[in-house]
């Protein structure tokens, strides 16, 4: 039998087996925490930093990614406080402006409530969010994918740029990859990259339940969306 932990989430008393993340504590609970890089069945790692949240310890308070933070019992988390929610917004904003052609990531800014791009457009294929990586090793158990070198030339590859024969040929990489999808309107070219926002009447339900899942559409596809319909939370913080 499971042994479960009971932590504290924007004022709500969630219960989670001992060994989940608070991530996952919270999306079961119907707290929406958004998210791109994390994915169930494979170890987190926190690169895409959106889901991060506070810490309360002893009077003080510590920023980190909910996906790699392990719920304890009696653990005091804020996932929604103002510092978060403008930290949120300004990765979500560096995101798009890394890959607008992301229908994924545009979905995933809108929930972060971005209303406009201030970073100029690099338009790039990859944000090295390592979901096509981590399901191809850790999932199918292939590793036909890997990450290749450092800083600006970082990127995923085949090793020698072909497909070794012990490719599964299973297509998760390309299911799992956010730039799947391209926005609405299309592909946007170098130079007419905009933020789209058209799909904010999604959120209108959302308005006066800021920390819960109310199962928008957004993001619908890539595993970016909570598992259950939102409750209102007592604290709003």
């Amino acid at each position: 039998m499971s042994e479960y932990v009971t932590l504290t989430i924007n004022g709500a008393k969630v219960r989670a087996p001992r060994g989940t993340s608070v991530l996952d504590a919270a999306l079961d609970y119907g707290i929406c925490i958004p998210h791109l890089c994390h994915m169930q069945g494979v170890i987190p790692t926190g690169v895409c930093r959106l889901c991060i949240v506070e810490v309360i310890e002893k009077g003080r308070s510590k920023v980190t990614t909910s996906c790699t933070l392990e719920a304890e019992e009696g653990m005091v988390i804020l996932a929604h406080t103002d510092k978060i929610l403008k930290a949120r917004k300004n990765i979500a904003e560096m995101l798009v402006a890394e890959a607008p052609n992301s229908r994924a990531i545009q979905d995933i800014a809108l929930k972060c409530g971005v209303k406009d791009v201030r970073y100029p457009f690099r338009n790039k294929d990859c944000v090295l969010c390592g979901r096509c990586v981590r399901a191809c090793t850790e999932i199918w158990r292939s590793r036909s994918l890997g990450f290749v070198g450092r800083g600006e030339q970082r990127h995923v590859a085949l090793p020698f740029d072909e497909r070794p024969e012990f490719c599964k040929r299973c297509n998760a990489c390309i299911d799992l990859c956010p730039m799947t999808i391209t926005p609405c309107d299309g592909p946007m070219k170098k130079g007419e990259e905009y933020f789209c926002g058209k799909c904010e009447s999604q959120l209108s339900m959302s308005e006066d339940f800021v920390d819960s899942c109310v199962w928008c559409r957004l993001g619908e596809g890539f595993d970016v969306t909570g598992r259950h319909a939102g409750r209102k939370q007592e604290d709003k913080r």
